[in-house]
């Protein structure tokens, strides 16, 4: 492979940076600038002209698949096999080099990792070991701090209480833990990277081995990285390895997790006479996407600096949506997807970026109600979530307490001492006396059959329920939801867990109550019309949960509209891409708006969002928005005044969706209207209703008998209503 070949379809900026003299380089790589092209470039460069072995050169990023396609191109660009040479993810890399040095390291030869879920189930018995309450002290919690610790390189020798309640508890668990693994010759995530780091630190002698071997090292994502890798690469490159990473600071976005933006803003300082590049030329977005993105990040201060821009077309403006509600949104989304889908474009080419998943809820209603396919990147549909489906499981369990799958997936959630013995001991009984495991548990405790602890657990759990049950006839369905939550201790088992995870169940949980209240049981279909079965709206409530969790929602090879949260699209790109909730308290979140770190994170977080698009962005807002249970009234968000007015085109407000009947297996055509054709109704109209008294007309779909409105009424919440049958009365 000659000079030619390697910078042949380069740009500029990206052949100085390939080509330039061995030492260290921070590579600034906005936005789809090519950073993966140059990095196999570059190593290709260090081969063929520097005259480095492959196997003297070690290549880092983050992910499984983005590891996988460095080697790809880098076997493609060398023409050889890789199965030598050091490309792989962070963890990867030590995992391989402990199973060479499990001696240096002290561990166990046939060593094993521990993934999330033994982690976690081995901090859940240890904690059992030493008698420490899970309801008072969550084991994901305690999980998460060991990590944490782990992350930032510390064992449980080296941290210090300091009379802190919490981290007394905390250094117990770690302590008792680090013991177990060690017994058990088990290593977890963290684990890895730390034991890798401290055998290089003691067993100078291999240290001196590894920076002999590593000539060059290149790190992919630099600004993902956390204390331990930063730390981590600095050792391993000691005062002879040439350094080259790539990363961008308007892109870190996982400081929550640990990441580190600070390290490669001292990458300069640390790692002396760094040659600095920029590639700021983009090969995804049109013109006017990366000025409102350039906009955006330059508000943020401390940037290292740059400016996306591209060879491409202007492009279109920036859409800009004012909707009355959440569901005004959803519909304004769906109907716009309708429209592009009609036009030729695939689904598949469709994005809706929202900032927390407790979102998608609405917005899974909408795609559904049009029969559009759509998937979760990187999550679950709203009714498959873990916590909701437990809290469903509550209900169902009031519902019918033969329901064994409700029971099993309840009965120790949150723990109360019934493990997985006695669980046994209810199958058996039940398989032998063929009863549901509520009969059998109910009959086991009336005879004493039980060990002690369980006995009391299992006795105090079918009390609440059956006491819970006998006052279900006094709520209505918002409040008897919000009630099981609370009763059954979901609410305080999600707070305890903490962090980001956490808050997003408890968010995902106030987004259930939300659901029962706007359900309205007239709007399912579930039996044929002239069908005298009844049905209670719990039980209605619950079917019409199933049925959404189970309708598949599209699958890797089915044109299907993308949902995912901001955090899962870095790295990917769409044709057309909705920002969904761009108001103050929700994006930027309310927890970050008062500390100017995290709204610097948030604002990166919507840089990431803007560079998703390639030819069409859309940026939507509710002037109220019913969400995590109680309704909200927040401002557009600040991020939308951080982009230029020229680049941004306010779309005509209050446009809706008018859907006929569904007949055909393409999403019906749209047309906009403000009134409610072959009525006397209109948007925005206030009306009077005999029962649900006084409401704005918020949408509509159909026209003339078959017409349905949706309407705001004050004290009764939103509802649905056929326009022929509700005898609306317009008020002036």
């Amino acid at each position: 492979m000659d000079v030619t070949a390697i910078l042949d379809q380069l740009n500029e900026a990206q052949r100085e940076a390939v080509s330039s003299p061995l030492g260290h380089a921070l590579v600034l790589a906005g936005a789809g600038s090519g950073k993966t092209r140059v990095l196999t470039q570059r190593i290709a460069w260090l081969s063929e002209v520097e005259g480095l072995s492959p196997f003297s050169i070690m290549a880092v990023t983050f992910t499984n698949k983005a590891a996988a396609e460095m080697r790809h191109r880098i076997e493609a660009q060398l023409n050889m096999p890789l199965r030598g040479m050091w490309v792989g993810t962070f963890h990867g890399l030590a995992h391989r080099f402990l199973r060479a040095h499990w001696q240096d390291a002290n561990l166990d030869q046939n060593f094993q990792i521990l993934d999330a879920d033994d982690q976690l189930r081995m901090v859940r018995r240890v904690m059992v070991s030493l008698d420490i309450d899970e309801k008072k002290w969550p084991p994901r919690q305690s999980v998460w701090w060991i990590n944490a610790q782990k992350d930032d390189g510390l064992r449980a020798a080296h941290i210090h209480d300091q009379g802190d309640v919490f981290v007394q508890v905390q250094l117990r668990v770690y302590r008792a833990y680090e013991e177990a693994c060690e017994r058990g010759g088990l290593v977890d995530f963290a684990e890895l990277l730390l034991r890798m780091h401290e055998t290089l630190l003691n067993r100078p002698e291999l240290l001196a081995h590894y920076q002999r071997r590593f000539k060059a090292i290149l790190v992919d994502e630099f600004q993902d990285t956390n204390a331990l890798q930063y730390a981590w690469l600095r050792v391993l490159a000691g005062n002879s390895s040439h350094v080259m990473v790539v990363g961008d600071d308007d892109q870190s976005i996982y400081g929550w997790r640990g990441a580190k933006i600070e390290n490669i803003q001292r990458f300069e300082k640390d790692f002396k006479a760094t040659s600095i590049f920029r590639l700021e030329q983009n090969y995804r977005s049109t013109a006017t996407i990366l000025q409102a993105a350039n906009g955006l990040i330059e508000k943020n201060a401390d940037r290292l600096g740059k400016s996306l821009w591209t060879a491409d077309a202007e492009g279109e403006r920036i859409g800009l949506y004012a909707a009355y509600n959440e569901i005004d949104e959803s519909r304004f989304i769906v109907a716009r997807i309708q429209d592009s889908f009609n036009g030729g474009e695939a689904l598949s080419e469709h994005a809706i970026l929202y900032r927390s998943n407790a979102q998608s809820r609405v917005l899974e209603e909408g795609l559904l109600r049009a029969q559009i396919p759509y998937r979760i990147y990187g999550g679950q549909r709203f009714f498959e979530r873990a916590e909701i489906r437990t809290a469903l499981a509550y209900l169902r369990l009031l519902s019918s307490r033969d329901s064994d799958a409700a029971f099993e997936r309840v009965v120790n959630v949150p723990p109360r001492g019934i493990g997985d013995k006695s669980i046994g001991l209810l199958r058996d009984f039940a398989r032998e006396k063929q009863l549901s495991l509520w009969q059998a548990a109910t009959e086991l405790c009336a005879n004493d059959a039980l060990p002690g602890r369980a006995q009391r657990a299992v006795a105090a759990f079918l009390s609440t329920i059956d006491t819970l049950d006998e006052s279900t006839d006094q709520f209505d369905l918002p409040s008897l939801v919000e009630t099981v939550i609370d009763a059954m201790g979901l609410k305080s088992h999600y707070e305890k867990e903490g962090g980001e995870r956490g808050q997003a169940r408890l968010e995902n949980l106030s987004e259930l109550v939300s659901a029962a209240r706007s359900f309205d049981p007239d709007d399912q279909v579930m039996f044929e019309e002239d069908s005298e079965i009844e049905i209670s709206i719990l039980d209605a409530f619950l079917a019409h949960a199933a049925l959404e969790a189970g309708d598949a929602q599209g699958d890797r090879t089915q044109d299907a509209v993308q949902m995912m949260t901001m955090h899962s699209a870095k790295g990917l790109e769409f044709k057309t891409v909705f920002l969904a909730g761009m108001e103050d308290g929700l994006f930027p979140h309310q927890m970050s708006m008062d500390e100017p770190g995290r709204l610097e994170e948030e604002r990166r977080l919507c840089y990431v969002g803007i560079t998703r698009a390639r030819q069409k962005l859309y940026l939507t807002y509710a002037e109220s928005r019913r969400l995590n249970g109680s309704d909200h009234y927040n401002r557009p968000s600040r991020f939308i005044s951080d982009i230029p007015r020229e680049l941004v085109e306010e779309i005509r407000a209050h446009e809706v969706l008018v859907r006929p009947a569904l007949s055909t297996s393409r999403p019906p055509k749209v047309r906009f209207k403000t009134e409610v054709e072959g009525t006397q109704l209109k948007l925005g109209q206030k009306v009077n209703h005999a029962k649900f008294g006084e409401g704005v007309i918020l949408a509509y779909e159909g026209t003339g008998p078959q017409a349905r409105v949706q309407v705001a009424f004050d004290g009764q919440g939103i509802k649905w209503l056929m326009a022929a049958m509700a005898k609306l009365e317009p008020k002036e």
